[in-house]
């Protein structure tokens, strides 16, 4: 099974930042606008079992991801499935219909912009993203993806990175539950 553990932290000075992750040698990538439009299911609550299901875009590109719940306290570590299907608005609008068809409910759009950066850390390639959400602010994510033999070393890594940039507090919550939380 292929998890992705993560650890987000609000962040105060995304330059500061960004410096940071230069002196440690992380490769600046692209600026991606994602917008996400999250989905509740017709017969369980997934705020209750910590599970999400979204239509991510990416520009025309589009994706179906499906999170299962959260297995650990540290770090956000969980099941990940995501697909890629037809590019474009109209495709994306046409599955979402489709859904609500079948009983699922549209509850919320994220939108945010997503500077990409890749790290080697303690032999393993992390991907950390630094995010302009709109309604939230800005953020920091690191992930990468593990198995079942390598989950642990994954978030002892993850873990590892957050104290050596000087992150203390994760923000547990998705971005959905935060933009929930102040509407």
């Amino acid at each position: 099974m292929t998890y992705e553990v993560e650890l987000k932290f609000r962040l105060q000075d995304a330059a500061q930042m960004q410096a940071k992750l230069a002196a440690l040698g992380a490769n600046r990538g692209e600026v991606q606008a994602q917008c996400d439009q999250y989905f509740a299911h017709p017969a369980r609550d997934f705020a209750t079992t910590d599970e999400a299901l979204r239509i991510r875009s990416i520009g025309e590109e589009n994706r179906i991801t499906y999170k299962g719940p959260v297995i650990d306290k540290a770090t956000k570590t969980r099941h990940e499935s995501e697909l890629k299907f037809q590019s474009g608005t109209a495709a994306a609008e046409q599955l979402a219909k489709i859904w609500e068809d079948l009983g699922f409910r549209r509850v919320r759009k994220v939108q945010k912009s997503r500077q990409l950066y890749s790290l080697r850390w303690k032999d393993r390639d992390l991907e950390i993203c630094l995010d302009r959400v709109e309604g939230l602010g800005e953020f920091l994510e690191i992930e990468t993806l593990a198995d079942d033999s390598d989950k642990t070393v994954a978030q002892q890594t993850i873990l590892s990175l957050a104290a050596e940039l000087q992150l203390t507090v994760p923000e547990r919550r998705s971005y959905l539950e935060m933009l929930l939380a102040v509407r």
